[in-house]
């Protein structure tokens, strides 16, 4: 198993507990926004709402980079993955992080008092406990990647290849920060009767999610454009290769990570000369084998016959 390696049901398990967790709490906030008038409820509400629909693009994201090759599509449809957690980036810039600092500043410039404040500690409190459970799920999942990547979280998070795990543990990470900072915010607003802090608590809320989102953007649209894959799959490789024994050298690898769960892995290696073309074919399928048993994301695998003299001539 390779470091971006997360099971499928353990995806499918975090993004359920996230969809089902912003639903039930955007309509507590919903309703507390309406009793309150709190700016920062509002915000946290269009928070939650944007986390659902984020989580299900993840999950309309993994479903069709499942579908099999087509003739327009000869590698595949893994990076549809990508594609739909940097739609997701956006949308948590947009309605989450935009719409956050929008109220406000407009709540700081007009602001408003806060009635009947029990409904929105009881919207928070619940949204607490239930973001917490979402959060726990994710981290489970995330578990996972970190047991690759035992070095700091950030390193992490941006060296998977699977970038849905990730995305879920940071919206679940930053409703959990958000809910913290709007109860503050109502709390404060409460026992001073001043507004600012409301406005304030959902600025914040507001600037965590536009640092989220540019988190997300920047990972997912490295992967976009096309990363390399992991140092653990590329030395996984080069160990079979240098194991063969018909191999001389290795004159170049390219990997392309086509998504999650795919790579593209092109090879020139130079044989032995007294070698003759069906010994060279079952080298060349032995290397296939193994290579797929170490990186089970080797999807596709391009083996050429060269020659070092050759290389050097072409370069020279």
């Amino acid at each position: 198993m390779t470091s971006q390696d997360t099971s499928h049901a353990g995806v499918t398990r975090a993004l359920l507990a996230g969809i089902a967790a912003n639903l039930l709490v955007a309509l507590s906030k919903a309703t507390a926004f309406i009793f309150t008038g709190s700016s920062a409820m509002l915000a946290e509400a269009i928070h939650s709402v944007a986390d659902s629909s984020n989580q299900g693009l993840l999950a309309l994201g993994m479903k069709r980079a499942a579908k099999p090759p087509s003739a327009t599509h000869p590698f595949g449809y893994a990076k549809e993955a990508y594609f739909w957690s940097f739609m997701v980036s956006i949308l948590v810039f947009t309605l989450g992080g935009a719409f956050a600092l929008y109220e406000g500043v407009h709540k700081l410039l007009a602001p408003t008092e806060i009635t009947n404040p029990a409904w929105n500690y009881g919207a928070l409190a619940f949204g607490i406990v239930v973001e917490s459970f979402a959060l726990k799920v994710a981290y489970r999942e995330f578990k996972e990647i970190r047991a690759h990547h035992p070095g700091p979280l950030l390193r992490a998070l941006s060296d998977t290849k699977d970038p849905t795990i990730p995305t879920i543990l940071f919206e679940d990470a930053a409703a959990v920060t958000g809910l913290l900072v709007a109860l503050m915010g109502v709390a404060l607003t409460h026992a001073t009767g001043n507004a600012m802090f409301d406005a304030m608590a959902s600025m914040i809320i507001g600037s965590l999610l536009v640092m989220v989102a540019w988190f997300l953007a920047k990972e997912s649209h490295s992967l976009l454009v096309g990363e390399a894959a992991t140092p653990e799959a590329q030395e996984a490789i080069r160990s079979i290769v240098r194991e063969e024994e018909t191999v001389v050298s290795l004159l170049e690898l390219l990997t392309l990570q086509r998504g999650p769960r795919s790579i593209i892995v092109a090879l020139e290696l130079e044989f032995m000369d007294a070698l003759k073309t069906p010994q060279i074919e079952r080298a060349v399928v032995r290397l296939e084998e193994n290579i797929r048993k170490a990186v089970p994301e080797a999807t596709h695998l391009f083996i050429e016959a060269g020659s070092f003299r050759a290389r050097q001539k072409q370069q020279s």
